[in-house]
């Protein structure tokens, strides 16, 4: 039985909705949840439950399906077909059922080719496509989908869910397993709405977190869930579950464009084609815009291809070091674009709380600040914003990545005098502060020491493996050799080892998309933008984009300190040299700052707390000197104080009390 609320009440399945001249179902294309089993029935309210606790991602309307063991439920934000678009979509005879989060691009294309095959159409949505494209070529429908998407597919007859992810994990996909039975929802508070799933710490997931300041998938923070990878899908029927990978990034072999003026071309027919495809829209519709090279491209190839003004969004700080609103506001003077900008202040007291229960696991990536807020000014314009991630790793524009590939070079010194380099420059005394010479020297000095495996895991690391061994209990590393070996060390070396790139440069490109991408870029634009009901596209994570963009020479990507190579050329016809050979700044926040003068009471009362120091993870006098230290200005542990706050308070809000609850801060 599928039923749908907010803009319709009737029950029934969508031939009876059809008969009777209303739309289908009502449900999100921003929120997912559902429960399968091999014996009984899925209770309507457990259905209801699940989908309560994502309203926030589709608050447009409610649909669920109920039926032979399964309940399908989806939380939807209209942003196609407003009238008749509501989920869950059956295919002519009821006997599939889908559920989308997400957009499929190229629905308008892959419509056309199935109406020819006979099948007919109850909507226009993009969900629709999926169930038709499911009854031609079951599971392989993936193959042909261009979009960002989480969605399943319940075949009736067979009794098979079918859960399926974007090739580069736009969208989430959280699951929870036990004999006969599979659980599956957009965010972990979903599936905890069940008591049969228990709320358990998982100890490798919180090392992980501890490493690289977020959980890579497949761990979970929680013990009994999972994440479904990027590029996989699951099979379950009958309680056994198949996962598989359907898609991976290839580097090889390159392609041959003959110069590179050519190779320019292809990037700018490709940016405006992806661009285009994520402009369709029955809702308004703007971007995010950094002034940075990648939020410009995208700026750009919407303002080519509007028929409207553009509109435009950038948030800002008082601090000179981490404000780019000057730089984003001569890009949209640029391309006349109307745009909006914010101003930030140190109010992460009032944003820890929502930020911490909305994310739903322990995530240190500071950015996340700006984005809620960004996420919620720009709500009140638009329903959908284009953003420029992914340009980085596929153009090579971090500084870490240069940084790595002199440190590769330099392998050559003899170890004991690197070793003894990098001692001396821990003489010094502190962490030096974010983005000087002395930081950098310090990292090159150790990064000079280690194997290509060891330093791609140490370019990504918040906590490097000594440092975390000093900041751990005997308790919390007794506990750690127990459940060895460890899946968190071994993320950036699996990736590594994967990889078919036939250079360290793009190995290192490669291994951020398959780890530091999806599991924390994207998380974090995900969440922080559905928090606030917004939906994000990324023209420059378009699936054909990536791979044409992984198929040019590692030159065209990065030479020495200039990146972005083929990008930055591919726009100098549309875009000044002066804006696209600024040096990058990177989207961050003053965090130093902050934790010394508004904030500085808050890691000492959080992370000294009892409650805290109970919890037995962490040696008090190692947590005690992190902040002292960063207080007298001996080192910016700034970034490592944020991620242990992250982690207490995501235990007090999901592990800690009866029932998950968002954490309480005393006002300031």
């Amino acid at each position: 039985m599928i039923t749908h609320r907010a803009r319709s009440t009737r029950r029934g399945t969508p031939a009876e909705a059809l008969r009777d001249g209303q739309s289908t179902t009502l449900a999100p294309v921003c929120g997912i949840a559902g429960k399968v089993v091999v014996e009984g029935q899925v209770e309507q309210a457990l259905l209801d439950s699940m989908c309560e606790a994502i309203r926030h991602r589709g608050p447009d309307s409610r649909g669920t399906f109920i039926g032979e063991g399964a309940g399908l439920g989806i939380q939807r934000l209209a942003i196609i077909d407003l009238d008749t678009g509501d989920q869950p979509i059956a295919n002519e005879d009821d006997s599939v059922v889908v559920i989308l989060n997400g957009e499929i691009y190229n629905y308008r294309e892959l419509r056309v080719d199935l109406e020819r095959r006979g099948h007919r159409f109850r909507t226009r949505t993009d969900t629709e496509v999926i169930v038709h494209l499911y009854e031609e070529e079951g599971h392989r429908c993936v193959d042909r989908l261009r979009g960002m998407f989480a969605f399943a597919v319940w075949d009736r007859r067979r009794r098979q869910l079918l859960l399926a992810r974007d090739r580069l994990g736009k969208k989430p996909l959280f699951y929870a397993q036990a004999p006969g039975v599979l659980w599956f929802g957009s965010e972990p508070k979903s599936l905890l709405q069940d008591p049969e799933i228990p709320r358990e710490a998982d100890l490798d997931a919180i090392d992980a977190f501890m490493q690289f300041g977020y959980v890579p998938d497949p761990l979970s923070s929680f013990v009994a869930l999972r994440k479904l990878p990027p590029a996989h899908l699951m099979l379950w029927q009958d309680g056994a579950v198949d996962v598989r990978r359907y898609w991976r990034l290839v580097y090889t072999p390159k392609a041959d464009y003959g110069t590179p003026e050519d190779a320019h071309e292809a990037v700018r027919e490709c940016l405006l084609e992806s661009t285009r495809l994520r402009m369709r829209s029955d809702v308004p519709l703007g971007a995010f815009l950094s002034g940075g090279v990648d939020s410009t491209a995208v700026v750009a190839a919407m303002s080519m291809q509007s028929s409207g003004t553009v509109k435009t969004f950038s948030v800002g700080f008082d601090v000179d070091r981490f404000d780019e609103t000057v730089h984003a506001r001569e890009v949209a003077e640029l391309f006349g674009t109307d745009h909006s900008e914010f101003r930030l202040e140190a109010k992460a007291v009032e944003v820890l709380p929502t930020l911490v229960w909305q994310y739903g696991e322990p995530f240190a990536d500071e950015s996340a600040i700006p984005s809620l807020y960004l996420a919620e000014a720009a709500r009140r314009h638009v329903t959908v914003a284009l953003n420029g991630d992914g340009g980085d790793e596929s153009f090579a524009g971090y500084d870490h990545y240069f940084a790595g590939l002199v440190a590769s070079r330099l392998g050559w010194i003899p170890e004991p005098a690197a070793r003894a380099v990098e001692a001396a420059s821990r003489a010094v005394g502190g962490e030096p502060p974010r983005f000087s010479a002395a930081r950098r020297a310090r990292w090159l000095s150790r990064a000079t020491t280690l194997s290509a495996d060891e330093l791609g895991t140490f370019m990504a690391s918040r906590f490097d493996e000594r440092e975390r061994a000093a900041l751990y209990t005997d308790d919390f590393r007794s506990e750690l050799d127990r459940i060895a070996p460890l899946s968190g060390p071994r993320v950036i070396p699996r990736a590594l080892e994967s990889s078919d790139a036939p250079t360290p440069l793009e190995r290192f490109l490669d291994a951020d998309v398959q780890t530091y991408l999806p599991s924390d870029l994207l998380v974090k634009m995900d969440i922080a933008t559905m928090t606030h009901s917004l939906e994000v596209r990324s023209p420059l994570l378009d699936h054909e984009f990536v791979e044409l963009a992984a198929k040019l020479p590692a030159s065209l990507k990065r030479r020495g300190r200039r990146s972005k190579v083929a990008l930055k050329d591919a726009l100098r016809p549309w875009v000044p040299d002066a804006i696209l050979d600024r040096r990058k700044m990177g989207f961050s926040v003053p965090l130093a700052a902050w934790f010394r003068n508004d904030l500085r009471e808050l890691p000492k009362e959080v992370l000294l707390d009892r409650c805290s120091i109970d919890r037995g993870l962490f040696r008090e006098q190692a947590v005690s000197a992190l902040i002292t230290d960063h207080l007298e200005g001996r080192a910016d542990n700034s970034r490592r104080i944020w991620a242990l706050l992250q982690l207490e308070l995501w235990f007090r809000s999901y592990i800690d009390g009866p029932k998950p609850e968002p954490p309480v801060l005393s006002a300031r």
